[in-house]
């Protein structure tokens, strides 16, 4: 509780800083703003392109010409603000370092500030998304809202990740580039791509242990099926995302002087 009230103290700061990287993201850019809607727009329009319409791609059990490029963005833009999250966030504290021993603040403002510049990313690309499912004609209906409890265990998972590494990463400095790497197999171990259909049972029953597998695996059900998730697989990363949280909180709170010095 204290350390809500905190950070409502400095939201002024939180949103200070996230209006200032927007800005700066399109600072000295002739179209300013509007790359925000243009780049997420073009992505949804190569991938329609590509999949939908010259390569014929189709899910098994689901008749739409759209179906495997739904599922395609479904997956590859909430791994996106998966990675954008725990990516800045075991990076936050050496990026600013000099702003942390100049200013006074909760340093905890650092990782809320990444998600919600990340949240904002997303809103984007996902709002534009959202519009092309209406506008085609397959817009899932009441299982949208199945979204919203699948984004809370994705951003939760991946901010209790990043604070987790972000403290580490401050000690140990390789930790930030074998995670790097280590993503890079993530994502193709997690059936973003592909239908999990596709990979050996033995292999199926091992990405019980992926908790970006079931979260994933729920958005593309919600939004590709038109079918409510299977909450049972959900309880792992839920309470996987709450662990790394309270991890990521205590490694933070013991080794905050330590940080401080090392930076």
């Amino acid at each position: 509780m204290k350390i809500l009230k905190s950070l409502w103290a400095y939201r002024s700061f939180i949103l200070g800083s996230v209006n200032r990287e927007f800005q700066f993201k399109y600072k000295n850019s002739l179209l300013g703003s509007f790359w925000a809607l243009i780049n997420p727009l073009a992505m949804i329009v190569v991938y329609t392109v590509i999949f939908s319409q010259l390569m014929r791609t189709k899910l098994p059990g689901v008749d739409s010409s759209f179906a495997y490029s739904i599922y395609l963005c479904a997956g590859i833009f909430t791994w996106g603000l998966f990675s954008e999250i725990t990516g800045r966030a075991q990076n936050t504290f050496l990026e600013n370092a000099n702003l942390l021993k100049k200013l006074n603040f909760p340093r905890l403002c650092l990782p809320v500030i990444v998600v919600i510049n990340a949240m904002v990313n997303f809103s984007v690309i996902f709002g534009l998304f959202t519009l092309f499912l209406l506008i085609s004609g397959n817009f899932p209906g009441l299982t949208y809202l199945a979204l919203a409890p699948l984004l809370a265990i994705l951003v939760t998972l991946a901010i209790g990740l990043g604070i987790t590494l972000g403290v580490l990463n401050v000690f140990f400095r390789d930790v930030g580039q074998f995670f790097g790497i280590f993503m890079q197999f993530w994502f193709w171990l997690t059936p973003i791509i592909y239908p999990p259909g596709v990979l050996p049972p033995p292999v199926q029953d091992l990405m019980r242990f992926n908790p970006m597998a079931s979260l994933i695996a729920g958005f593309q059900a919600s939004l590709v099926a038109k079918q409510w998730p299977n909450w049972d697989s959900l309880t792992y990363p839920a309470i996987l995302a709450v662990l790394l949280c309270m991890l990521g909180m205590h490694l933070f709170r013991t080794q905050a002087g330590d940080m401080m010095d090392e930076l």
